[in-house]
């Protein structure tokens, strides 16, 4: 089962859509497919935020917006941070030393890739998803 969401947001008459899809596996519990400029999101969210804890964090997102103060959530694996305008998505390998295992394959020309490591979204649409999948999970449950 799944379901197609789509959030489009202009800015300066320019579109920009963040679209994302909600799943329910009988294997993988509920799972979020987002495109590819936020696969980032979608991993924090599958992975880093507990569903039970979406309401603190919808609660928080409120203050932030009363406040304009900022949020710093360290994930296992993934670091959020939101402020009044944006969220921020930052993969902890984003900040990768080269002095560990993979400096010993320096001759390979090996490289860490970049790409997918750190994504964003404005406020309006972070707030926006994670009350569309709060939603979600409540009607799937």
């Amino acid at each position: 089962m799944w379901f197609r969401y789509t959030n489009s947001v202009v800015l300066d008459n320019f579109e920009v859509t963040m679209e994302y899809q909600f799943i329910r596996d009988p294997i993988a519990g509920f799972r979020v497919k987002m495109s590819a400029e936020h696969e980032l999101v979608g991993r924090w969210l599958n992975d880093e935020l507990a569903h039970d804890a979406v309401p603190a964090l919808l609660a928080r997102l409120k203050e932030i917006k009363a406040t304009r103060d900022e949020c710093c959530l360290e994930g296992r694996e993934v670091r959020l941070i939101v402020t009044h305008q944006e969220a921020l998505f930052e993969a902890h390998d984003l900040y990768h030393e080269q002095t560990d295992a993979l400096s010993a394959f320096s001759d390979d020309a090996l490289a860490l890739e970049e790409h997918g490591l750190s994504a964003g979204c404005g406020f309006e649409d972070f707030e926006a998803l994670l009350l569309d999948w709060q939603d979600f999970i409540r009607r799937r449950r």
